[in-house]
């Protein structure tokens, strides 16, 4: 039987702008009299709280967490222009800044707080748990490094010329808004399902996932500003992934994801403790919202979060 849960929308600052959130609390919320650990959790790219980080965070608020899923900055419901601009440096920011406002909360033990990070946040959740102790554990659902997809695709074998196109495009961008022109944006999904599935499994998964009424939501991203390329075209996620030792790590990736090999790097840069954890069968965006592969991703969760936190 599914618990009772409660959502109570928030909002707290992240480098000076207003950061839109949905605190997820479990039944007892109200009668607890102890502080009680608590998770933030991170939307994977081009997404919003409403998507699959709000099913996660809702899920695990019924097994007696409070959970706060939120919106990154120029995106969704938060502040900050342009709009859909992708910045490494403040989503690790904006992670750091829900931890923040967790711990100022006096129903939460601030030294039980721990993220969870979903396709993009999982990499930017490892960049943050590296340099935060106050984090502390890290787990990831189907974790995958902006950077490295921008860099090399989503299945690591992209043409090294389609990166360096888009720098240029960047490049060309920002001298004509240094000549006035407004930020220039380009979409990030293909116009239609023959354009997707051309493009091979990854991209059809997000445009299915983002463009169809599976996940589509109106305020997540369907373009990225061209300043956003060469940000994270910089980005490595998960290059400081051995800091987050002694601290726990866990790593949950479908078997059948193209983005596994990143998930798998992280995993090999992290130290210990540390685990991967395979849901045969379940490709990338499977673990967005498909609910016999989340179940098993939740019920790892619990375990870990439980034994950890």
């Amino acid at each position: 039987m599914t618990k009772t849960i409660t959502n109570q929308a928030v909002s707290f600052k992240s480098n000076g702008l207003n950061i839109a959130g949905m605190l997820y609390l479990p039944a007892d919320f109200h009668s607890s009299t102890q502080p009680r650990p608590a998770i933030v959790v991170g939307h994977p790219g081009a997404g919003v709280k409403e998507q699959a980080a709000g099913l996660y965070a809702g899920l695990l608020a019924e097994q007696g967490y409070i959970t706060l899923a939120f919106d990154a900055a120029y995106q969704g419901e938060s502040e900050g222009l342009p709009r859909n601009y992708e910045d490494p440096e403040q989503r690790i920011e904006d992670i750091k800044a829900a931890v923040t406002f967790l711990s100022t909360m006096q129903e939460i033990d601030a030294n039980r707080i721990g993220v969870l990070g979903i396709c993009a946040s999982g990499g930017y959740g490892v960049a943050a748990t590296a340099t935060d102790h106050r984090i502390k554990v890290l787990a990831t659902v189907c974790a995958a490094g902006i950077g490295h997809q921008f860099r090399h695709g989503g299945d690591g074998h992209q043409n090294p010329a389609v990166i360096q196109a888009l720098l240029n495009q960047a490049a060309a961008d920002r001298q004509a808004v240094a000549n006035g022109a407004a930020p220039g944006e380009f979409p990030i999904f293909p116009a239609n399902a023959e354009q997707a599935k051309g493009m091979g499994q990854h991209v059809y998964e997000g445009w299915e996932y983002y463009c169809t009424e599976r996940g589509f939501h109106p305020r997540s991203a369907k373009t990225f500003t061209w300043k956003s390329v060469e940000l994270v075209a910089g980005f490595d996620a998960f290059r400081f992934a051995d800091l987050i030792a002694p601290r726990p790590l866990l790593l949950i990736a479908g078997s059948e994801a193209t983005t596994l090999w990143m998930t798998q790097e992280a995993m090999e840069t992290a130290k210990g403790p540390k685990e991967l954890f395979m849901i045969n069968g379940a490709t990338h965006v499977d673990l967005y919202d498909k609910i016999e592969f989340v179940a098993q991703a939740v019920d790892k969760l619990v375990t870990f979060y439980h034994s950890n936190l």
